[in-house]
């Protein structure tokens, strides 16, 4: 069995956001590029579930759509431990494009379980999952916090309105992850980092796919009040603030 683990390359999370002087395209110069983070955590439980399958999860693998600069990210990845990756040459444009591009490499190697993060830290759409799994015609379970394999049988909890609730689903499908799928990402090792420089990314071209999403402008938050400062001993003034201002009494 072989499994997949969808990942992004998104800016740093402290990352200041600029954009161009039109404000329709970002600005990329000075970014700290990562895995997205959801992703992250789909990675280091795929990698746990191969290390306790007994041999039965053969490979874990990841794939990114995007141009060459996103490799750094992808050997970060494979230093964490992921077999090898897959590469497709294109800018991820919206969320059907790149479930789109993922399914056609999936169709390919026959993957048994493919895992997404929930969503993108930078653009938050939520879709990409969903959407591939529609490409691919395999069932989907969302929000999923918990991902057992136990001799070949998979249990899946998702979290649901007052609880949670256990699905035992059969490959292949796909798994929309969340936070709470294991409790933190694993850190390239030195013997993983050296490792990593001969493991095989496969690169290959898009398919011919419409984007159903065109970007017209972006617009920056509005800027956030200056800061008051209140005397310790002035608590009436304070109080106004809070209930005429701030709105929170």
């Amino acid at each position: 069995m072989k499994i997949l683990v969808c990942m992004g390359n998104v800016p740093d999370t402290t990352t200041k956001i600029k954009f161009d002087s039109e404000m329709k395209k970002l600005d990329t110069n000075g970014i700290q590029w990562v895995i997205n983070p959801w992703d992250e955590l789909a990675l280091t439980r795929a990698l746990e579930i191969k290390e306790q399958s007994g041999g039965k999860i053969e490979k874990v693998s990841v794939i990114n759509i995007g141009k060459a600069d996103a490799e750094p990210t992808i050997r970060k990845a494979l230093a964490i431990g992921a077999d090898d990756a897959y590469r497709v040459d294109a800018e991820p444009s919206d969320s059907y494009y790149i479930a789109a591009q993922i399914a056609e490499v999936a169709k390919k190697e026959n993957f048994d379980i493919i895992m997404c993060g929930i969503e993108s830290s930078d653009f938050n759409d939520a879709a990409v999952g969903s959407m591939l799994a529609e490409f691919l015609d395999y069932p989907s379970v969302s929000a999923v916090s918990s991902f057992e394999f136990n001799d070949g049988n998979v249990k899946l909890k998702r979290d649901i309105d007052g609880g949670k609730e256990t699905i035992v689903i059969s490959t292949p499908f796909v798994a929309i992850v969340q936070k709470g799928i294991c409790i933190n990402p694993r850190i390239p090792a030195m013997r993983g980092i050296m490792m990593a420089r001969t493991k095989p990314i496969t690169v290959s071209a898009p398919v011919e796919t419409d984007s159903l999403i065109e970007t017209t402008i972006f617009e920056l938050p509005a800027s956030k009040a200056a800061c008051k400062m209140v005397d310790a001993e002035d608590t009436d003034k304070l109080i106004e603030l809070l209930h005429g201002e701030a709105k929170v009494l």
